[in-house]
């Protein structure tokens, strides 16, 4: 590196240091520049294949044209509303969410992050049920909101305070490493039965609902199964729980349908979307039934907010919608998906250290491990692999799931290249190499 250049680098961090509060850690050790497709670029010119799609929003890739184009369309009409006042792109928007939900997804509110729309549900299912009990999985995220962040159990609980009153907290169906030491491989469902009677014994009457990922995330790309799913309705119906749906990295496409839910034949009391709705841009709604809406209105609901409902947002939203059917990115999700599973289990046959390959679509875990017949989690070294990818060219993230391992959380654009996936596992490869040798 020329001196010129350790000069730029030196004096951007030294203006982070002087002028940022670390929010996350330590930040990247450069500066981005611009992006665009399946690529960020550094201030220096260097290319980085992007396999998170940013904070796993720019779901169509970075700077989709048509994303830019509605950005333009709403600067020429109005950017910000009051509250009250609903601009024509609001309601096309809320109209054609609900034409693509079923019977039962009918009314949306459009706000700016997934841990807001999560407030609006869990305020509504409080306000429908009159309990203020809240159940989570283990390892969930649902934001850093107080009522999101009380009903999130990944690694950011500790050191803040108390939490909402309420908050109960159910095993994920972690199949790999069964959360009640009882399954190996496959989920037959009793961790939830377990977690259930657990709940059933902790309440006191006030259940209100239950908040899940169709695909847990942050907990290490743990898919709900189908019959989990189901039964999980069930058990809500049969204690009058509302079951929320958190859609912010399923939605869209990325599974391989336009929504992770559909797979399953279980329509949630709630569906709440972000990340993904917005592509790139803070966009994020809740979407719920009428029966339910009416009977929050006639208590008095209210969730006003500076930017619910702001024109510019939902400009892009609509152009979401339109890129997803236009460019059939469901269908495409499926394909580079079960391309990109292949590519990650050639490697799992080539590298002791990847004990599990899991995931639906193009949203895939790749869990590293010291010993993959004792499955002995190996975090330090997946933090290093990642640290690796990143010198050599590809943006990877990976989560710690506490007290187990390291998970890769895989989820590049959905307008991905089967060159572009050969070029990740490429790098990918060659960081296992070097880290493990």
């Amino acid at each position: 590196m020329s001196n010129s250049n350790t000069s730029n680098q030196d004096e951007w961090k030294k203006e982070a240091e002087e002028h940022l509060i670390r929010y996350c850690g330590d930040f990247s050790p450069f500066v981005i520049a611009s992006a665009k497709g399946a690529y960020i670029y550094t201030q220096s010119g260097r290319a980085i294949l992007d396999f998170t799609s940013g904070q796993m929003c720019s779901v169509f890739g970075h700077n989709h044209p048509e994303i830019i184009k509605a950005i333009q369309r709403a600067c020429q009409g109005s950017i910000h509303l009051l509250s009250t006042m609903l601009s024509p792109a609001v309601l096309r928007l809320c109209k054609q969410l609900a034409t693509l939900l079923p019977e039962g997804l009918d009314k949306c509110i459009l706000v700016n992050t997934g841990a807001e729309s999560n407030e609006v549900a869990l305020r509504m299912a409080k306000l429908t049920t009159g309990g203020f009990e809240v159940i989570g999985f283990t390892g969930s995220w649902h934001g850093m909101t107080a009522g999101a962040q009380s009903h999130t159990y990944s690694t950011t609980r500790t050191g803040y305070g108390p939490v909402m009153p309420g908050s109960l907290a159910l095993p994920a169906p972690y199949a790999y490493r069964c959360p009640i030491r009882h399954c190996t491989g496959t989920c037959d469902n009793t961790c939830l039965e377990v977690g259930i009677e657990l709940v059933d014994k902790q309440s006191v009457g006030a259940l209100a609902a239950v908040i899940a990922e169709p695909v847990l995330s942050a907990a290490g790309i743990i898919d709900l199964p189908s019959n989990y799913l189901k039964r999980l309705k069930q058990l809500c119906e049969e204690r009058g729980m509302l079951l929320i749906f958190d859609e912010a990295q399923t939605g869209m496409g990325r599974l391989g349908l336009n929504f992770a839910f559909e797979r399953d034949g279980v329509i949630p009391d709630f569906l709440t979307l972000s990340k993904t709705l917005g592509g790139g841009l803070p966009l994020a709604a809740t979407v719920t039934s009428k029966e339910i809406e009416g009977h929050c209105h006639a208590k008095g609901f209210i969730y006003i907010t500076s930017h619910v409902s702001d024109p510019l947002p939902a400009q892009v939203g609509l152009a979401m919608l339109q890129i997803l059917e236009q460019e059939q990115l469901a269908k495409r999700a499926r394909e580079m998906g079960a391309y990109l599973e292949l590519q990650l289990n050639a490697l799992q046959d080539k590298h002791e250290c990847i004990g599990d390959v899991r995931g639906r679509g193009l949203l895939l875990g790749v869990e590293i491990v010291e010993d993959r017949e004792r499955r002995l989690p190996a975090p330090e070294l997946g933090y290093r692999i990642s640290e690796k990818c990143l010198e050599l060219g590809l943006s990877m993230n990976i989560v710690r799931v506490p007290g187990l391992g390291g998970v890769f959380r895989i989820a590049p654009p959905l307008t991905i290249t089967e060159e572009e996936i050969d070029l990740g596992i490429s790098i990918l490869d060659r960081a296992i190499e070097i880290c493990t040798a």
